[in-house]
C-alpha cells in the first residue's frame, strides 16, 4: 500500500524543482521535463488550496451537514 503524498510533500518537491531550474545547469530536455512536472504540481497544489478554502468557508450544523458560512453584523 502506498502512502498518500501530502500537500507539504508536493510543495517540497516543487521547491526542489524550482531550485534546480534556477541553477541553470540542467540539460534542456531535463529542464523541460522538470518544468512540466512543476506545472503539474502547481495545479495540484492550487486545487488542494481551493478545496481547503471552500471547506473553511462552510460550517458544520448540528445535524452534521456542512452549510455555507453566513456572516452576520451583530
Amino acid at each position: 500500500m502506498s502512502e498518500k503524498v501530502t500537500f507539504e510533500d508536493k510543495l517540497e518537491q516543487l521547491e526542489a524543482i524550482v531550485s534546480q531550474l534556477e541553477q541553470g545547469d540542467r540539460p534542456l530536455e531535463g529542464a523541460l521535463a522538470d518544468f512540466q512536472t512543476g506545472v503539474g504540481l502547481v495545479k495540484e497544489l492550487q486545487e488542494t488550496l481551493k478545496n481547503a478554502e471552500l471547506t473553511l468557508a462552510k460550517v458544520m450544523s448540528d445535524d452534521g451537514e456542512l452549510k455555507d458560512l453566513e456572516l452576520t453584523n451583530d
